[in-house]
């Protein structure tokens, strides 16, 4: 991918707009815990208490501070989607291409393996692993990376496949180039865009299964701070305190909106990039 593509993607205004808001709550992730007046586990006010001058959002269940608990709360979450996204991506793609370019036996065994994973609903898959195994975070990662890693592999056998036939791959075969040239110089390149993509729907993803394990109990542990569990366990006062629950939740909604809007501008920016090529 050169280096005027990129540009050619901030010239779409969705994708600038889905790339200020993502970095807005990613920034806020990371160095919220900094900016906390209290320690999110420091009990400093009445239960369920309603906001005040030293406490902007309330309290929450047992006190906590609601504002100290969101700027504490949201790098779990998004570490967590990250790596699981990053993970599904390496290792779809490379299983993806492995089959999409071997048409073998390789290719059909890959391909069916992947389709009987599809078979089963992700969050059902997750919840019975975590709930089999444990909840430990890099056990979520990896499960939630196991939930992706077949549609990452149909999209990159597709494609893989798809470029395999086009005039400028059969003309570096002809010349000699290694197959390892041709994967990394030719195909690769090629199928890198949607690959992004999906690696954007697949934060997307990966922050709403999150967020849902932990409001379902089967995520992040307490007393740790994290924005969907704490909407799980402020849920019973939430017409008493409504900031403990709805404070998370619009956070969580408007990460999975940027990397929604991101994800959709750099598709269709590439989209009319290839519609001006001859």
């Amino acid at each position: 991918m050169s280096k005027i593509d990129y540009w050619r993607w901030l010239a779409e205004p969705q994708t600038r707009q889905g790339a200020l808001i993502t970095l807005l709550v990613v920034a806020l992730a990371l160095f919220g815990p900094l900016l906390a007046p209290h320690g999110s586990t420091d009990m400093v006010g009445p239960v369920y208490g309603a906001p005040v001058g030293g406490g902007l959002l309330g309290y929450d269940f047992l006190g906590h501070d609601v504002l100290s608990r969101l700027l504490s709360g949201g790098l779990s979450v998004l570490w967590m989607s990250v790596a699981a996204a990053s993970i599904a991506l390496a290792v779809g793609s490379s299983l993806g291409l492995l089959a999409g370019l071997s048409r073998r036996r390789l290719d059909q065994l890959i391909t069916w393996l992947a389709d009987v994973s599809l078979a089963f609903p992700d969050l059902i898959l997750v919840l019975l692993i975590v709930s089999m195994l444990g909840r430990a975070p890099w056990l979520i990662v990896l499960t939630v990376a196991i939930a992706f890693i077949p549609g990452v592999i149909r999209l990159a056998r597709a494609s893989a496949v798809s470029v395999a036939g086009q005039e400028f791959v059969e003309a570096a075969q002809m010349m000699g180039y290694s197959r390892r040239r041709i994967l990394f110089k030719e195909i690769l390149p090629n199928i890198l865009t949607p690959l992004l993509v999906h690696f954007g729907n697949m934060l997307t993803w990966g922050v709403g299964m999150l967020s849902g394990l932990s409001f379902l109990g089967y995520g992040v542990a307490p007393p740790t701070a994290d924005w969907g569990l704490m909407i799980n366990e402020n849920q019973a006062g939430l017409l008493v305190q409504p900031w403990a629950v709805l404070a998370p939740a619009v956070l969580i909604g408007v990460f999975a909106y940027g990397t929604n809007i991101l994800a959709e501008g750099i598709g269709r920016s590439s989209a009319r990039m290839g519609e001006k090529q001859p």
